[in-house]
């Protein structure tokens, strides 16, 4: 596992800004008005061949007279999110301004970091006018040597990022590499805990009947026909209204972290309810995030038969069409129904997720594509393919090489696709295409 970072401080500090910084992209609102973040925003850096994940917090309020509507409501909930960081991070960068100087706020703040026991990294933002002045009166807040910076102009950034890489801890041991990671994933008392324990035989995770009672991820090991699962366990994940507490926030970065960790998703659905938003959703992370995916509609003890069936299939291609490729079983985590058949799947898809196939396999199979429909042609130009090449697996990767890539239209490469995975089959598995010029 990475580590990770998170951005502390009152807010309208900069501490968004910083982070836009130091992930090289404008993902944070920026805005020149208290409580603008108000929820943990995650990102990753990479400085000097060492990667770890950045979490931007909302401010952390001790009064809450800034904010203009509900202060003491808001105030908690941003306070709640940026302790549920500091709780989740190795290293705190405590955000300050140079500019309004060290405040009752900051040493308030800064006896809270003292008290969770983790390192602190005191910086002082706003200070491209007078670096070495303006971060001398934040000694007193008795953190160390602060840092100057100036998030807005990029002054002391580099410097900032070799102190981080210095005080980091290693990096977390990888799983072995033949060791199949699956992340089951799904809302809130769906059976994702249920499932796990059916699987491996033993309570390993806590069941409840109130959503929501799996907190972290928590991981199984489990071996099937010779091959090493990992599966993880993980809190549901809930629509963004109903994140009222830290812990549910919390719930929604361990879904997403093991998602990043996970080879194949597993997201189980409700056969009585469909495929719904929040369902689209996590079947979405699962697809952007590149990771062989396989769909479950458990509970079938409870609905079954063909007419709820016919509902969970209508559903399914009515909100996931974007993930078509997923296959779908009817399982019952407390009977066991096809509790086997989805570890086969899961191998099936994970196979596909690494399938890597020959390049003269794949040219003829472009070749007979293209002759089959004439590629696009735009102004009286018109698309050429040269050839193919697999340039990655997990999942599959292939990059067209062609006259002008502009020239290879969306429903042309989903045309491309399709004759790919009749070819090869990649049931369960997102394919990335995408083209590069090569003149004649």
């Amino acid at each position: 596992m990475k580590a990770t970072v998170a951005l502390v401080g009152r807010p309208n500090v900069g501490k968004s800004t910083l982070f836009n910084r130091l992930v090289q992209e404008r993902r944070a609102i920026v805005e020149n008005r208290p409580g603008v973040t108000r929820d943990r925003l995650y990102g990753e850096v990479t400085w000097q061949e060492r990667s770890f994940s950045l979490i931007d917090t909302g401010g952390l309020i001790i009064s809450g007279r800034d904010l203009e509507a509900s202060p003491k409501e808001l105030s908690l909930q941003m306070r709640e999110q940026a302790e549920v960081a500091i709780e989740e991070a190795d290293l705190i960068v405590f955000v300050l301004d140079g500019k309004v100087g060290p405040t009752a706020e900051d040493h308030e703040i800064a006896q809270l970091l003292r008290k969770s026991g983790k390192e602190v990294l005191p910086v002082v933002n706003k200070l491209e006018a007078d670096p070495v002045g303006g971060a001398f009166p934040f000694w007193e807040l008795g953190l160390g040597e602060p840092l100057a910076v100036s998030a807005e102009h990029g002054m002391g950034t580099g410097e900032l990022l070799e102190e981080i890489v210095k005080r980091l801890p290693p990096d977390a041991e990888v799983e072995e590499p033949d060791q199949i990671k699956v992340a089951i994933l799904g809302r809130p008392n769906v059976g994702k805990s249920s499932l796990v324990n059916a699987l491996v035989g033993s309570p390993r995770s806590i069941v409840s009947d109130i959503p929501g009672t799996t907190r972290d991820a928590i991981d199984t090991h489990l071996e099937y026909q010779g091959e090493h699962f990992l599966l993880i366990d993980t809190a549901g994940l809930r629509r963004r209204s109903k994140l009222n507490d830290s812990l549910e926030f919390y719930s929604s970065l361990r879904t997403q972290r093991a998602l990043a960790r996970a080879d194949v998703a597993v997201v189980l659905l409700d056969p009585m309810e469909g495929v719904t938003e929040q369902d689209e959703r996590i079947v979405g992370l699962a697809h952007e995030a590149g990771r062989g995916i396989v769909l479950a509609f458990n509970k079938w003890d409870l609905a079954g038969g063909e007419e709820y069936a016919s509902h969970c299939r209508k559903s399914v291609a009515q909100r996931l069409s974007f993930a078509s490729y997923a296959p779908h079983l009817f399982i019952s985590a407390k009977t066991g129904r096809n509790l086997e058949k989805l570890l086969e799947k899961v191998l099936q898809v994970t196979a596909m997720h690494r399938l890597r196939v020959k390049t003269s396999q794949l040219n003829e199979v472009i070749s007979e594509a293209v002759l089959m429909v004439e590629p696009p042609s735009r102004s009286g130009k018109r698309l050429k393919i040269y050839y193919a090449s697999q340039v990655g697996i997990s999942p599959p990767q292939f990059v067209f090489f062609v006259n002008q890539p502009e020239l290879l239209h969306f429903s042309y490469q989903r045309y491309l696709e399709n004759r790919l995975r009749e070819a090869f089959g990649f049931e369960g598995t997102p394919l990335i295409l995408f083209a590069r010029g090569r003149k004649d």
